[in-house]
């Protein structure tokens, strides 16, 4: 489904990505770990598009090369909305709610790109019924809810936008143990509903428990890459870059 080949990246001169080279097949569930500023969330913004849109303010965006693509079809030099309109959706770190719309108005937002309007209304049931939460919160305003409920909105508003592939960043950050649990669960059960996964996360146990397949992403290259069995089988790999 999705191929990166040679992705690099560079900051005003730095590099960010050196080389790295993935790919997740249709219905996997792929995870990234490594450690901060390892290139992780830089990796996911480069499939999704976003990384090389101008940002307002800013003269200089980060340089891509290399190849991205996505069912067979180059997408490293399309731009972000036409990336998702092919169904690869990015659910990014801290959330990042339109904090002046409410609950409902933001998942509205997730199917802006979308003509099918009754698919809408059934997806936007589905969301409900996955995070009952929402449903409860719909005209509340999304600055106003809990960290976890957030986290929980972003989720929910990527799966508006119909993914095939979801690229997800970071959904444990700042959630405590019980909402972590139930936050990951759900993404498992979006897994299991036949959305293909590629999760970016820090926290090496809960990519480890979930993913079928792991990618080791260190100093902007990809270190190591296999599923959990033949990771844990490396002493190295274990001490080093898991911390086990």
């Amino acid at each position: 489904m999705l191929q990166v080949e040679d992705l690099m990246v560079h900051y005003n001169g730095a590099i960010a990505l050196n080389g790295v080279n993935i790919k997740v097949e249709d219905g996997e569930f792929v995870g990234v770990v490594g450690p901060n500023g390892a290139g992780k969330t830089t990796l996911l913004r480069a499939i999704s598009g976003v990384l090389t849109e101008v940002e307002p303010g800013k003269k200089e965006h980060p340089s891509l090369s290399g190849t991205i693509t996505f069912d067979g079809k180059r997408i490293d030099k399309l731009r972000a909305w036409k990336i998702v309109k092919m169904g690869i959706v990015h659910c990014p770190e801290r959330r990042r709610p339109f904090s002046e719309m409410s609950t409902l108005e933001n998942l509205k937002m997730g199917a802006y790109l979308r003509k099918d309007k009754e698919g809408v209304k059934k997806d936007l049931k589905r969301v409900y019924e996955l995070f009952p939460v929402l449903k409860e919160r719909r005209n509340q305003m999304s600055q106003t809810l809990s960290g976890g409920e957030q986290q929980m909105l972003a989720i929910a508003r990527a799966l508006m936008s119909k993914p095939k592939l979801l690229l997800i960043d970071e959904p444990s950050l700042g959630l405590a143990p019980i909402l972590k649990e139930k936050v990951l669960e759900i993404i498992k059960e979006i897994w299991r509903s036949g959305v293909t996964v590629l999760l970016v996360e820090q926290d090496v146990s809960i990519t480890l428990a979930i993913a079928n397949r792991i990618y080791i992403l260190a100093h902007g290259r990809i270190a190591t890459e296999g599923t959990k069995k033949e990771l844990m089988k490396d002493r190295d790999v274990r001490e080093i870059y898991l911390g086990l």
